[in-house]
């Protein structure tokens, strides 16, 4: 029988409709005319978008899958020196968003940096023609980049999935002959399938989302071309051809994780757990050692290094150049994020909740799809309604009062909210979902017993013990606002600046050392998730 449709559930259908306006709107221009705009794109520069992005892709998603996957298996399957370490500080990259390594391996390895510089005083080399070097602005650096802040994606999961395999399978394994390297590539990988296709599926979501490095690196995939169509070429209608066509690699990416999600009913977790089970000695020893360290080395540590030695020398540079300002923004803009996004979140899972009906859950599936959409389309799909909107009002107001009120929504910290809530939307309602799960009907019933009705109940029982769940969907919101790049860059109002554009600019304008002290920032910001990370995957494997 279906529960009644009340306010609650009324609202999570409009809150859903917010979420999904921007795709609309996306769609919607994509089919308008765009004069001469896409025909020139498809002559010219079309065909290099696609390729690059899809070499960018193949090239990320065999780096993440063989690091993710390589690592997830030596710290769950294996004992060797180090390894209680590993397990958590393999996921200490994730704190570092991808645009900030490629501005530090830049800073370190073009021809003016110690590295090269290096070289040529051991070697007694001159100029660039006297050797070779590779280019780190460049599809390859970009790759490389990528995968080594995104392989923890594959890494966790594959690990809970490593950890969740019984160890009578492995056994069987190797009553049947099969030694160490046999068992994983035989056994324990195929029953990890599913973790690892889902793992890269994020990882590759988030490279087409990635605006700063490739525009650094002058890496021509589609979120740089949305950019350069908008806002160089003055074309919102050519922009949103171009995010239509990014849509479809998205659209790609969900079905693969769907039906790798699927799959995931052929992993047996029936029986005795597995623990480490292969002891390591020697040079064995030595190459997990190796294997394990150089994802954490120059993923997290020599970039950690480079960033805390700027912002050491540079320190009244960086503040004398808005650090608080721009800091400033970034709290107020992440803070308001973080609170509605918790909040509509809370809405949309108590309202499924209550209605229990097909169009409420199908409504909350549809407001989870933002994170799987690149930031630059949102921001395309986005600033459309809310430029109409001001449109129409200012000519209502002109007309009216001969008061015309300028940009109201559009062009202002609203769209920045708007655009970052519908993104991260997933985010908070997963997380209310998960402590919502764990909440027994019967608890409902009872307060109505009592004579509660919704709001109470959901006010005196669901929120005390909602309130981890609440907490721990702020904080993640909040860590990705701040280093949230494309949409900021799109919507953002005039002259603000948040620490993640700060960076940018400093960057592109070889200034990176004056942005260090805004770039630690982010990523001390982003440190907290991952210790909440590891605490939980350190626990479960207790």
């Amino acid at each position: 029988m279906t529960r009644a449709f009340d306010g609650w559930s009324l609202t999570a259908l409009i809150v859903a409709a917010l979420v999904a306006l921007p795709l609309l709107s996306v769609f919607g221009l994509a089919l308008s005319g765009s004069g001469d705009v896409w025909a020139h794109l498809v002559s010219t520069v079309l065909g290099n978008y696609i390729r690059t992005s899809l070499l960018l892709m193949l090239g990320v998603g065999v780096g993440v899958a063989v690091i993710g996957a390589g690592t997830a298996w030596l710290t769950s399957a294996c004992r060797f020196p180090g390894v209680r370490v590993f397990e958590w500080a393999l996921l200490l990259p994730l704190a570092v968003p991808a645009y900030i390594v490629a501005y530090i391996y830049t800073d370190i390895l073009e021809f003016a940096g110690p590295v090269q510089g290096a070289m040529r005083d051991l070697m007694g080399w001159k100029t660039a023609r006297d050797y070779w070097f590779p280019e780190i602005r460049s599809l390859e650096g970009a790759i490389a980049v990528m995968v080594l802040t995104l392989y923890p994606y594959v890494y966790l999961l594959a690990r809970s999935s490593f950890l969740e395999q019984t160890a009578t399978l492995l056994d069987a394994g190797r009553v049947l002959g099969n030694g160490p390297w046999r068992n994983f590539f035989r056994v324990a990988l195929p029953l990890a399938r599913p973790a690892i296709v889902v793992g890269v599926s994020l990882a590759l979501m988030e490279t087409l989302n990635d605006f700063g490095t490739v525009d650094f690196f002058a890496v021509q995939t589609f979120t740089a071309g949305i950019y350069d169509v908008w806002l160089n070429m003055n074309s919102m209608a050519g922009a949103a051809q171009l995010a239509t066509v990014l849509l479809l690699f998205v659209f790609m990416l969900i079905t693969a994780e769907r039906l790798a999600r699927r799959g995931r009913r052929f992993d047996m977790k029936a029986g005795r757990k597995k623990t480490h089970v292969h002891d390591l000695k020697g040079w064995l020893a030595v190459a997990a050692i190796l294997a394990c360290l150089l994802p954490v080395l120059f993923g997290f540590l020599l970039p950690m290094s480079v960033l805390f030695s700027h912002a050491m020398v540079f320190y009244e540079d960086s503040l004398n150049s808005g650090f608080w300002r721009h800091a400033g923004h970034s709290l107020l803009v992440s803070s308001l994020v973080a609170l509605v996004s918790t909040v509509l979140g809370l809405v949309l899972g108590y309202g499924a909740r209550l209605s229990g009906s097909v169009l409420t859950r199908y409504a909350s599936r549809v407001a989870s799809i933002g994170y799987a959409v690149p930031g630059s389309v949102l921001a395309v799909g986005i600033m459309l309604p809310l430029t109409q909107f001001d449109r129409s009002l200012n000519i209502f107001s002109t007309r009216l009062f001969d008061l015309p009120l300028g940009l109201v929504l559009s062009g202002t910290v609203f769209a920045l909210v708007y655009g970052y809530s519908a993104r991260f939307m997933a985010l908070s309602l997963g997380s209310v979902e998960s402590g919502l799960a764990r909440i027994t009907p019967s608890m409902d019933g009872a307060a109505r017993t009592l004579g509660a009705n919704r709001s109470e109940t959901l006010r005196r029982v669901h929120l005390p013990l909602l309130r981890r769940f609440l907490l721990t969907a702020i904080l993640i919101v909040f860590v990705d606002s701040m280093k949230e790049l494309p949409i900021t860059m799109l919507l953002r109002p005039f002259n603000f600046d948040t620490l993640a554009t700060y960076t940018h600019q400093f960057a592109r304008n070889e200034l990176f050392e004056e942005a260090a002290l805004g770039a630690l920032a982010i990523v001390a910001a982003g440190i907290l998730p991952v210790i909440l990370l590891s605490r939980t995957i350190t626990g479960g494997d207790r």
